[in-house]
């Protein structure tokens, strides 16, 4: 999430601020990506699941819920630690093929230090109906920087 030239002005919408720092990764457009929930330690990053983000079997590629992950969880700890920060290190378990028209990544933190904080995450699929279901579950270390 790190960058520095996006420093908040007072009035500032944390969801704009936080949708601007995305839109300044090239991945993240890439993809499709946006952040459609941030503040109060929790972010929510969504991207439409399109046929060339699948593998083989169809199934949305393990590459792209993981990028999905690692940004919704740096995000969520930018919401407590400031927008300076950088994932420290994660792991994902994947728990059913991902399938649907949207993948939704739900970060929280648990814990925040001063520096630091541990961050869960919820992957979830949604259906053209609006049916979430879980796909992944990921937990991570993300530390502030500078």
């Amino acid at each position: 999430m790190t960058d520095t030239d996006t420093d908040a002005a007072p009035g500032t919408d944390p969801l704009a601020l936080a949708r601007g720092i995305l839109r300044a990764q090239p991945f993240s457009r890439l993809v499709g990506a946006d952040v459609t929930a941030f503040g109060d330690g929790g972010a929510t990053l969504e991207l439409p699941i399109r046929e060339d983000l699948r593998q083989q079997n169809g199934f949305v590629h393990g590459g792209v819920l993981s990028y999905a992950a690692d940004n919704a969880l740096t995000f969520a700890a930018g919401a407590v630690l400031g927008p300076s920060v950088l994932t420290a290190g994660y792991s994902i378990d994947y728990v059913r093929p991902a399938t649907g028209v949207l993948l939704r990544a739900r970060a929280e933190v648990l814990h925040a230090g001063r520096r630091q904080a541990v961050v869960h995450c919820r992957l979830l699929t949604v259906d053209e109906h609006g049916t979430e279901t879980l796909c992944a579950l990921a937990q991570g270390t993300v530390r502030a920087i500078g």
